[in-house]
């Protein structure tokens, strides 16, 4: 198999099991639980059902409007995404770490585009109920307009700042506070192994400098879109 057939394989394969995971986690959890609903598995470790419209710390983009552009924003970063790894896997130089790394981000961002391009049109509302598939009514949301689902919280630290503590004195903290999913796990690990390991991942036949620039601009724009609290 020749190196370009073995890169390919290996990226379908990370994004297939990516989304695969990810949609089943969140079709379980929509369909079982209700919004906000909660369940221990450790002290640390609990399923929190949440949902949010897709940017960074939980905020919103202009209502309908807003939600529709963001969408469609996604769906043009995730086609540069695959663009680049296209590029990148007929290259020699380019590493097989490299192209895990970027088959991660490429999971992580199609399995939140896909709760908010179809989630509104398939589930009924999870507020006070369990949703529904396929409602009679019709989904909470058009197409395009869909919310992520995020279940995974890791309060593994909670406490209270000492009174000398400078700008939060006495206030409560927890650390980890962000709700997520597998989708924004699978871009973080991807995004942070760029930037933590890219003197090797890119170091092979001098490719960092023809390739590092596009690769941190592409992971930079999907890690905001997609990071969650």
């Amino acid at each position: 198999m020749s190196n370009a057939k073995q890169k390919t394989t290996l990226a379908i394969a990370i994004v297939a099991l990516v989304l695969i995971v990810d949609q089943c986690v969140k079709l379980y959890i929509k369909t079982h639980f209700i919004l906000g609903e909660e369940i221990n598995i450790f002290s640390w470790f609990k399923i929190h059902f949440v949902e949010n419209q897709g940017m960074a710390f939980g905020m919103e983009l202009g209502g309908n409007y807003g939600k529709f552009a963001l969408t469609s924003f996604r769906i043009l970063a995730l086609g540069g995404i695959v663009y680049l790894l296209r590029q990148l896997i007929t290259r020699p130089e380019t590493s097989i770490g490299m192209i895990a790394c970027l088959s991660l981000i490429l999971a992580g961002a199609a399995g939140n585009i896909i709760d908010s391009i179809v989630y509104g049109v398939l589930f009924s509302d999870s507020t006070g109920q369990i949703a529904k598939f396929l409602p009679a009514e019709g989904g909470y949301a058009p197409l395009l307009h869909g919310k992520v689902v995020d279940m995974l919280y890791f309060p593994v630290i909670s406490g209270q700042f000492p009174s000398w503590f400078p700008v939060w004195a006495n206030q409560s903290f927890e650390f980890f506070r962000p709700v997520f999913n597998i989708a924004d796990a699978s871009i973080s690990t991807g995004v942070i192994s760029i930037f933590v390991f890219q003197r090797i991942l890119l170091k092979k036949n001098g490719a960092h400098s023809a390739v590092s620039n596009e690769t941190e601009k592409s992971a930079n724009s999907e890690a905001v879109i997609e990071t969650n609290v």
